[in-house]
C-alpha cells in the first residue's frame, strides 16, 4: 500500500510501541522459560542422573532450551525493529504537520497528491505591481543537491518564475510534504525489509545453524534500528553520567542495547559489568565471523586469539570471568575481569606491557596473570577481583623507545578506573592499578593526568623500566602506597637512560646473548622513562620477589621479567601482589631498595 500524506498524518505511533511491548513480554517469558530448563530441569537431571535414557533426556532439554532462546532473541528483535520504526518516523510526521499547519495559516488548500493551491495576489513586474492569478504547486521530493527531472529546467521547478509571492510559499510547503512522505516511505521500507527476515523456523525446530542465522538477523535489525539505539548512548559524558543514564532506561531498553548493538555498551565504561559481559559474549561471535571472512596474518592471530577466550568463558569456574571489552582494532582489545568487579570490596586492573597483543600468548600467560592475582588476593580477602586491561596498543621493539603508546593508553585507562568506581556497589571499594614492563609507563603517565587515576588507593609496578616521574609521591596516591616488585635479574628494570648508554632502548636491550650487568644501569638511578622505581631516591615500598634466572638468551632469556604474578615460579612476589590487591600490606615482604 503506497504511502500518502494523509495515512502519515494520521499515524499512531504508540500502536507499533505497544505491539513492540506485546513481542517484549513474550521475548521476556522464553527468556524465563529457557532459566528454568536451564536450572530446574538440566542442570538437576545431569547432576543425578547418569544413564541413556538421562542422556536422551538432556539431548531433548538442550533443544527445547534453543527453542526458548530463539524465541527470545527473534521476538526481542522484533520489538526492536518495531520501536526503532516508531521513533524515525516522528521525523517525518513532525515535518508534515508543520507543513500542512503553515499551509493552512496562510490559506492554502493541500490536495490529495499533495499539491498546494494558493491564491491570487499582487506581484512586482517590470512594469510594476499587478494582480497574479493564483495557482497549484506540485510538490518535489528531490533533494537540494540532486539532479532535476529532465523535463525541468535547472533551479526551478516547473521551469519558470512566477511573480505571485504565494507561489514560492505554496511550493516550499508542497516540497515539504513530499519530502516527508518520501523520508517516511524509505524509512518504512527500511524496516519492513529487516522484520520480514524474523521468521521462526518450522516447527521452531531449532538447530545450532539456526541460532547463527540470529546473528545474521541481528544485524539486519542493527542496520536499520543502531542509529535510533546509537543516538541515545552519551559517548562523551563520564562514566558516572552513562550510569545514570543506563539506570534510567527500562529493562527493555537496556535488553535491545545488550542484543542489537552490544558492540556500542560492551566497553562503555559506566555501565555494570554484569552487562558489559553480556554485552560482549553477544558481540564476540560477530567478531569472529568478521575476521574469519578477511585474510592475512594479523586477522588470523586475532581469530585465533578470540576463539581462545571464547573457550575460557565457556570453561567451567570457580573465580567467574567477565569480559568487559574486546575488539580487533589496533593490536586488538580485550578487557578480561576474574570476580565481579561491582560486588568486591578489592578491584585491581592491571596494564601489561612490551609485545602483548590479542594473541595466543595473551590468552595462555597474560590471562592467567589476571586470574592468579584473584585466586591470590581471595584468599586474604573473598571480596576481591582482578582485571587484565588491554585497552591500549602495547608497543613492539621497534616503538618501544617511544612515551607515545602510554600517552594514548593512558586517558582510557583513567576512564576505565572511573567506570570502576561509578558501578562498585561498595561506597569507598578498594582499588589498585597494576602496570608491568611498559605498562608500568602506561600507569605512571595515567596518575600523571588531571586528578591522578579515578578511584585508585595504590599503585603497584612490576619489571618496570620507568613510570616518567622521578618520585613515588607524584603518583598521586602517597608514596606509601606505591609497591615496586623488581627481580635483580630482571634486565628491563636496570635499562640505562638513551644518554647513559648512548644508544637507543631498543639497541641496549639484551639480545644475542649478553647478560644484564653488560647493559645495566651502573651505581646510578636513572632508567629509559626515569628514575629507578625501586631505587632509594623514588621512595617506593619495594616488596621482596624472587630473582630469577640470569637473563643469558641461552638460559634464562626474560624468565625474571615475566615472573611476578606466577604463583609457581615465583610464590612470593605473587602472594606479596595478592596482599596488596586484598587491601593487606602490612603483612608484605619488604625488600632493600636499590
Amino acid at each position: 500500500m503506497t504511502l500518502t500524506w494523509q495515512r502519515l498524518r494520521d499515524l499512531k505511533r504508540s500502536e507499533f510501541e505497544d505491539a513492540g511491548d506485546g513481542w517484549h513480554e513474550v521475548s521476556g517469558r522464553a527468556d524465563a522459560d529457557r532459566g528454568k530448563v536451564d536450572r530446574a530441569m538440566t542442570a538437576k537431571l545431569r547432576e543425578t542422573q547418569k544413564s541413556d535414557a538421562a542422556e536422551a533426556a538432556l539431548k531433548r532439554l538442550e533443544r527445547l532450551s534453543r527453542n526458548f532462546q530463539y524465541v527470545h532473541t527473534e521476538a526481542g528483535l522484533i520489538r526492536t525493529a518495531l520501536n526503532g520504526l516508531a521513533s524515525e518516523l516522528a521525523g517525518p510526521q513532525q515535518q508534515l504537520r508543520q507543513a500542512l499547519e503553515d499551509a493552512r495559516n496562510l490559506k492554502f488548500t493541500v490536495h490529495e497528491d499533495g499539491s498546494v493551491s494558493y491564491p491570487a495576489a499582487a506581484g512586482e513586474t517590470l512594469l510594476g505591481k499587478k494582480e497574479e492569478p493564483g495557482g497549484t504547486a506540485p510538490g518535489s521530493a528531490r533533494l537540494p543537491l540532486e539532479a532535476p527531472p529532465l523535463t525541468e529546467k535547472p533551479g526551478l521547478p516547473g521551469g519558470g518564475f512566477n511573480p505571485n509571492p504565494n507561489a514560492a510559499k505554496a511550493q516550499a510547503i508542497a516540497d515539504r510534504i513530499a519530502r516527508a512522505v518520501r523520508s517516511a516511505a524509505d524509512i518504512d521500507g527500511r524496516y519492513a525489509q529487516a522484520l520480514s527476515k524474523l521468521k521462526a523456523a518450522g516447527g521452531l525446530d531449532v538447530t545450532r545453524a539456526t541460532l547463527e542465522d540470529v546473528f545474521r538477523d541481528t544485524d539486519a535489525v542493527r542496520t536499520v534500528a543502531g542509529r535510533y539505539l546509537g543516538d541515545g548512548i552519551p559517548e562523551d559524558k563520564s562514566p558516572a553520567e552513562r550510569k545514570k543514564w543506563w539506570d534510567g532506561l527500562t529493562d527493555e531498553q537496556r535488553q535491545e542495547y545488550v542484543t542489537v548493538v552490544p558492540d556500542l555498551v560492551g566497553g562503555l565504561d559506566g555501565i555494570p559489568s554484569a552487562v558489559r559481559d553480556e554485552a560482549n559474549r553477544n558481540h564476540l561471535p560477530v567478531l569472529i565471523d568478521k575476521l574469519e571472512s578477511q585474510g592475512g596474518d594479523d586477522a588470523q592471530t586475532k581469530l585465533a586469539a578470540l576463539r581462545g577466550i571464547e573457550a575460557k568463558l565457556n570453561e567451567p569456574s570457580k573465580v567467574p570471568m567477565y569480559l568487559l571489552g574486546i575488539g580487533d582494532e589496533g593490536n586488538g582489545r580485550a578487557i578480561v575481569a576474574y570476580g565481579n568487579p561491582d560486588t568486591s570490596r578489592n578491584v585491581s586492573a592491571y596494564v601489561p606491557g612490551l609485545g602483548t597483543k590479542l594473541d595466543g600468548e595473551f590468552v595462555d600467560d597474560t590471562l592467567k596473570r589476571g586470574l592468579d592475582t584473584a585466586k591470590g588476593a581471595q584468599k586474604y580477602d573473598e571480596s576481591s577481583a582482578a582485571i587484565v586491561w588491554l585497552g591500549y596498543d602495547a608497543p613492539n621493539f621497534a616503538t618501544v623507545v617511544s612515551t607515545s603508546n602510554a600517552e594514548e593508553g593512558a586517558p582510557a585507562y583513567n576512564q576505565f578506573m572511573a567506570g570502576l568506581g561509578a558501578t562498585n556497589e561498595h561506597k569507598d571499594p578498594h582499588l589498585t592499578a597494576i602496570g608491568h614492563s611498559y605498562g608500568s609507563l602506561a600507569v605512571g603517565t595515567a596518575a600523571q593526568q588531571d586528578g591522578g587515576i579515578p578511584g585508585a588507593d595504590d599503585i603497584i609496578l612490576l619489571g618496570s623500566p620507568g613510570t616518567g616521574v622521578d618520585r613515588a609521591e607524584d603518583l598521586g596516591v602517597g608514596k606509601d602506597h606505591v609497591f615496586v616488585g623488581a627481580a635483580d635479574n630482571d634486565p628491563v628494570t636496570k635499562l640505562p637512560s638513551g644518554q647513559q648508554s648512548g644508544v637507543g632502548l631498543v639497541a641496549a636491550w639484551p639480545l644475542g646473548g649478553y647478560i644484564a650487568g653488560d647493559i645495566a644501569d651502573q651505581g646510578d638511578d636513572d632508567l629509559y622513562f626515569g628514575k629507578d622505581p625501586a631505587s632509594v631516591a623514588f621512595g617506593a615500598r619495594r616488596f621482596e620477589v624472587d630473582d630469577g634466572p640470569r637473563p643469558i638468551l641461552e638460559l634464562g632469556g626474560f624468565d625474571a621479567h615475566s615472573n611476578y604474578f606466577s604463583p609457581e615460579r615465583d610464590a612470593v612476589s605473587a602472594r606479596n601482589i595478592a596482599k596488596i590487591v586484598a587491601g593487606a600490606p602490612e603483612s608484605i615482604l619488604t625488600a632493600e631498595r636499590r
